[in-house]
């Protein structure tokens, strides 16, 4: 039986799918650690969100976070370039939420 999940085009999809979801993911400011540290069914979600069906496996996850980790090394040598630039940042809260500070 032919293992799917290991063939050059399942690895070729997730590779697809981790761009597609990277870039909406990194458009509104999310961080690599951030996207791991996000509960399964809040990742899912924001995988609808950008038009993509949410991966099954967490080593797509992976590859989303590692692809956000490069961009944002990539956005902080390249300032003025006009890929890094975030046009959507408002929208992180969506997402992320920050911590509450106690009284």
């Amino acid at each position: 039986m032919t293992d799917y999940a290991h063939s050059d085009s399942a690895s070729k999809s997730r590779a697809e799918k981790a761009r597609r979801l990277a870039g909406y993911i990194w458009d509104r400011g999310v961080t690599g650690a951030e996207l791991l540290a996000m509960p399964a069914a809040l990742r899912r979600k924001l995988a609808r969100a950008a038009a993509t069906n949410p991966p099954s496996t967490d080593e797509t996850w992976a590859a989303v976070a590692r692809l956000l980790d490069d961009k944002d090394a990539w956005a902080e040598h390249h300032p003025n370039h006009a890929a890094a630039q975030r046009n959507h940042t408002d929208e992180k809260l969506m997402w992320v939420k920050p911590p509450i500070t106690p009284w």
